[in-house]
């Protein structure tokens, strides 16, 4: 059976508070929820299938957590696992909206993951973001718990 971990940096506890959203609604068990702060990057080895989650911060970079943890996954071959990724931010800081996605995708995209789960970011409006290619597809689920709390619970689709 495939296994599920969910990994987050949170420094003011949107993004924890929006990885345990994502887990209760996928049916995952909260001990596989981790923040990567109090975890080991080899702790991503256990898992067929890795969520991981970060704000971005100052001109676009991840949470600090993921600094070290990332220096450390980028060293992992990971070939065969999934990764789905997901993001905080402010569209008003519409130069770097959830930057810190696309930071995460840029270091481990070479890994051997397959990436999944792009959402539509359209609903929000930014000038640009690190975490949308080129084609316009963003490489993850790219949310705004400051002026859009609305939409996460309801799958960034307005209600």
């Amino acid at each position: 059976m495939e296994k599920t971990g969910i990994f987050f940096g949170s420094t003011t506890g949107t993004t924890e508070h929006v990885a345990k959203m994502i887990a209760e609604r996928a049916g995952v068990r909260p001990a596989d929820i981790h923040d990567v702060a109090y975890t080991e990057p080899s702790t991503v080895g256990g898992y067929d299938t890795l969520v991981l989650g970060t704000s971005t911060w100052g001109s676009g970079e991840p949470q600090a957590d993921w600094l070290d943890f990332l220096d450390g996954l980028e060293a992992l071959d990971l070939r065969g696992k999934r990764i789905a990724l997901f993001g905080c931010g402010d569209e008003t800081m519409a130069e770097t909206f959830c930057n810190g996605v696309g930071e995460l995708y840029k270091r481990l995209k070479d890994t051997g993951a397959e990436f999944i789960g792009s959402y539509p970011a359209d609903v929000y409006h930014f000038m640009r973001s690190s975490a949308v290619g080129s084609d316009g597809v963003p490489v993850g689920l790219l949310l705004d718990q400051v002026n859009h709390l609305d939409l996460t619970a309801h799958g960034n689709k307005p209600v």
